[in-house]
């Protein structure tokens, strides 16, 4: 069973406050969302926190944009189904929506903006799962930071279907970007990773012809263009699970790893 909600929640949060409709350059809003239930910013009744950051984003850039002299700004290309920059979410928190599965992951403050943490103890691979649960069809992308120590490394990751479903993960003790589902490797790529520096992870999982997925990934690094092919590209033959999207540390060399800005989108 799908733990999501379509556009009806975003309907019934509508008919609490008809009297106050969406903007028309806002586009429409997410068509899945998650089954919880909160107030909406804005003023625009009750609804799932995925229509909240929704709205939250659309009246940040507007607030932008207006700031700035200009229109407000027009819709993205890609809609995000979900997107999470934690600036909203108090210290020592983890934003409701979120299932920590295991391990001490709280927002601190990063400078002047927050970030989603994991604790440089123990030494173990935790992760956090978020977002609409799918088996296949969505994109996630996260920034992840890591430090290396010595000759000891992080391990990080992104995931999608779940906990036991697929994972792009930088091993830099390999020199490696590797696909796994579950605890198997599916394939590798070399990669260079950098140590003290954001890395951009985008991954996704699409249905391709009858009884074949395309499982797609690529990270690069913060301040360099996003590389135009996919680093990782793998045919999958056994359906997808459905689950949702997560992401992973392991601290093996003691220092903190840090997340921020995860999105979900819908697969182009």
């Amino acid at each position: 069973m799908k733990h999501v909600f379509l556009t009806l929640l975003a309907g019934a949060a509508l008919a609490l406050a008809a009297e106050k409709s969406f903007p028309a350059h806002w586009g429409q809003p997410p068509q899945i969302q998650t089954r919880d239930y909160r107030d909406l910013p804005g003023g625009y009744g009750k609804g799932s926190s995925t229509l909240a950051n929704w709205i939250a984003g659309n009246l940040q850039k507007d607030q932008l944009a207006q700031a700035g002299g200009g229109k407000p700004a027009a819709p993205s290309a890609a809609k995000a189904i979900y997107s999470q920059d934690f600036e909203q979410t108090e210290l020592d928190k983890v934003p409701d929506a979120m299932l920590v599965l295991d391990g001490g992951f709280a927002v601190k403050q990063a400078g002047t903006g927050k970030v989603l943490e994991l604790p440089g103890d123990p030494l173990e691979t935790f992760g956090v799962l978020f977002g609409p649960t799918e088996k296949d069809g969505l994109c996630v992308s996260a920034r992840i930071l890591g430090t290396g120590k010595g000759r000891r490394f992080p391990v990080l990751a992104v995931g999608l279907s779940g906990v036991g479903g697929y994972k792009l993960q930088v091993s830099p003790a390999k020199k490696a970007l590797e696909l796994y589902r579950g605890e198997e490797l599916k394939t590798s790529a070399p990669f260079e990773w950098q140590s003290g520096k954001w890395a951009q992870f985008k991954f996704q999982v699409r249905p391709a012809k009858a009884g074949e997925w395309q499982v797609e990934g690529k990270v690069w690094a913060e301040g360099t263009p996003e590389p135009a092919a996919w680093q990782i590209n793998f045919t999958e033959t056994t359906a997808p699970s459905p689950g949702r999207p997560s992401i992973w540390g392991l601290p093996f060399s003691g220092t903190a790893i840090q997340f921020d800005d995860l999105t979900v989108t819908a697969v182009k």
